[in-house]
């Protein structure tokens, strides 16, 4: 990474995590994903069910592996071989786990957390439940405000999200929202938290370099 993207990076990241604060968030800027991980890492314990997302994000750091050679009991619906019921059954366990680690689909540099849902699991277990709540983002994650954020989610994170999972919605063929009316569209659940809520235990994790979509 050239010293300026470094410098970039830095910059507003540092932004972010001030905004955050101020909303009552715990947040905290890592350039280097290895230390990240260190950090998601300190919070579980031998014998935590520890609950996951389904972020891309997460996933590319490997911290479901490392959490399980600490220990800690997985709850994780999109482990291969499960019922459609075994998946339901696991999301509904996670709104009560002892640490649920998830990406988001934006965060702005005004301290807000952004994410669209087309279950509700993963925003209710951002909002209540978890005894502790991570929140892990690159640096690709991060916008102006919540207006951009959701141009971010619309018109990306959701095209590239619904051809990961192969749905025949109208944005994987054109590439970007056209807000359709499809009965497997999983834009359904809108979630912007402008403040750490207030019964919950939540650490937002930035890191200097790109991850997920």
């Amino acid at each position: 990474m050239s010293d300026f993207l470094q410098w970039h990076h830095d910059t507003l990241a540092a932004r972010t995590v001030e905004a955050l604060r101020k909303h009552e968030f715990d947040a905290v800027y890592f350039p280097k994903r290895e230390q990240a991980v260190e950090h998601i890492l300190s919070f579980i314990q031998p014998g935590h069910k520890v609950g996951f997302g389904g972020s891309m994000t997460v996933q590319a750091l490997g911290i479901a592996d490392k959490a399980k050679e600490k220990g800690a009991i997985l709850l994780n619906h999109n482990a291969p071989g499960l019922t459609p019921e075994e998946k339901n059954e696991i999301r509904r366990q996670q709104l009560v786990c002892d640490v649920f680690i998830a990406g988001s689909n934006a965060i702005t540099m005004d301290g807000c957390i952004v994410n669209i849902d087309a279950y509700g699991n993963r925003t209710n277990a951002l909002t209540f439940g978890p005894r502790k709540i991570i929140i892990v983002v690159g640096m690709n994650k991060i916008r102006k405000d919540v207006d951009e954020a959701l141009e971010r989610v619309k018109h990306y994170a959701a095209p590239l999200n619904n051809k990961r999972i192969n749905t025949n919605n109208p944005c994987t063929v054109s590439g970007t929202c056209s807000e359709c009316t499809s009965k497997t569209r999983i834009c359904r659940v809108y979630s912007i938290l402008r403040r750490k809520p207030t019964l919950s235990d939540t650490t937002v994790v930035i890191i200097g370099e790109a991850l997920g979509f």
